[in-house]
């Protein structure tokens, strides 16, 4: 079972690689974004880290909710927005329990995935963070290593799509050959949470 301690390394370990990988994102969001990903979200998980360690939420859903909650007041762009909602819906649905099983974090993380669809109005190939999220979520059932292979996958995979949502999209034909800059961080949170699941001996 997964209490709200697990949920908090998970954030954590998140903030720790989006900080090793900001440059990074940047890059990749350079020549098809507004080459600034790695930096809004440095700057948003840095701002979850802060508030989680002034607050603490006893249950694994707060813990969410309020990063959700963070992320959305503090990244600029469409990234805080939608790893907002991904995280705050995927709380919500865990609701008020104090431990989770992995399949209920599967089963919410899943519910945070399809509010994220929503709220884009991406699909799986619309070279999106999409692309890295829906098979992460699909593969969770086979355990956080799966989930974290798949994500990794899907981001790769984005190189050689069109992008058709978001700022990419109104490249055309031009944003072909780029990775996903929002796929590739996507990737890093769910590698977060396998870390985290490995160490835990989940």
């Amino acid at each position: 079972m997964l209490d709200a301690d697990f949920f908090r390394r998970w954030m954590t370990a998140t903030a720790a690689s989006v900080e090793r990988e900001a440059d990074r994102l940047t890059e990749l969001d350079s020549p098809i974004g507004d080459a600034d990903h790695g930096s809004n979200l440095r700057r948003g998980f840095a701002a979850v880290t802060a508030t989680l360690e002034k607050e603490a939420p006893d249950t694994p859903g707060g813990v969410l909710t309020l990063a959700g909650r963070q992320l959305i007041s503090t990244v600029g762009g469409a990234s805080g927005p939608l790893y907002g909602t991904l995280l705050r819906r995927t709380g919500k649905a865990l609701g008020d329990a104090g431990e989770v099983s992995e399949a209920e974090l599967a089963s919410a993380l899943r519910t945070g995935v399809d509010a994220v669809r929503t709220l884009g109005g991406a699909a799986p190939g619309d070279k999106t963070m999409i692309d890295a999220l829906v098979p992460a979520v699909d593969a969770l059932g086979a355990g956080f290593a799966a989930a974290r292979t798949a994500a990794g996958q899907g981001a790769v995979a984005t190189t050689p799509l069109q992008a058709r949502k978001g700022r990419a999209s109104y490249l055309g034909a031009r944003s072909i050959g780029h990775q996903d800059p929002g796929a590739t961080s996507s990737a890093l949170l769910i590698a977060a949470l396998a870390d985290v699941a490995e160490a835990a001996g989940e």
